[in-house]
């Protein structure tokens, strides 16, 4: 064998080697993608501006205060701070949520409230900043009522965070007549008495579908 044909065959060898092992590589990786897939963790989803408490200039100013349900951005408050966002809820749905919470401290849950009672010129504004981040109020409906129709503006729905607190609720809120009733809302909580017996109703795709 010449000394060409020798290095050529050197280069051969090299060249199948890193095929092989490059192949290799990559049926690990492949076999792999399955269990990295598994074992990702579930990211809460970032909800609309009523639940991020963005309030925008009318809060700034002080048209809008914590008179109005306002609850400071980053904040969320205890089931039994006196201000109106939570002092303003059903005397039953605070009752029950209260309840709740009691349950959760044996699971290393903490209810707070994101968003309790509104007033109608808090709810409106919501609604107003809403329809300027979807960009039409066809699709601002999708998750924030008007005034008029609000469930939280009549006391009747609280939003609980943190996440790990919704999610906790959420699988052991019937228990306790609390339901989720907007598939796309799992923080917005409302009261259902008939639930402990017969479970929470179906929820809806959204409050757009909710006949009021």
């Amino acid at each position: 064998m010449t000394t060409a044909q020798s290095s050529g065959s050197g280069r051969s060898a090299a060249l199948i080697a890193t095929l092989v092992v490059g192949a290799a590589a990559l049926v690990f990786v492949l076999l792999q993608a399955p269990n990295a897939i598994s074992a990702s963790t579930f990211t809460a989803p970032a909800g609309p501006v009523s639940t991020v408490q963005e309030w925008g200039e009318a809060a700034a100013d002080g048209r809008i205060t914590a008179a109005d349900g306002q609850i400071e951005a980053g904040s969320a408050l205890s089931l039994y701070d006196g201000s109106p966002a939570v002092a303003g809820l059903d005397g039953a749905l605070l009752d029950a949520v209260r309840t709740a919470a009691a349950a959760g401290v044996d699971d290393g849950v903490d209810l707070r409230v994101n968003s309790g009672w509104r007033s109608p010129e808090l709810q409106q504004l919501l609604l107003d900043e809403a329809v300027g981040t979807y960009g039409s109020a066809q699709e601002a409906a999708r998750w924030v009522a008007t005034p008029e129709t609000s469930e939280h503006v009549s006391g009747d729905a609280v939003d609980i965070g943190p996440w790990q607190s919704a999610e906790w609720l959420g699988r052991n809120g019937a228990a306790f007549g609390l339901c989720k009733v907007y598939e796309n809302e799992p923080w917005h909580f409302e009261l259902r008495p008939e639930a402990p017996v017969d479970g929470c109703p179906k929820m809806y795709r959204d409050p757009t579908e909710r006949v009021r």
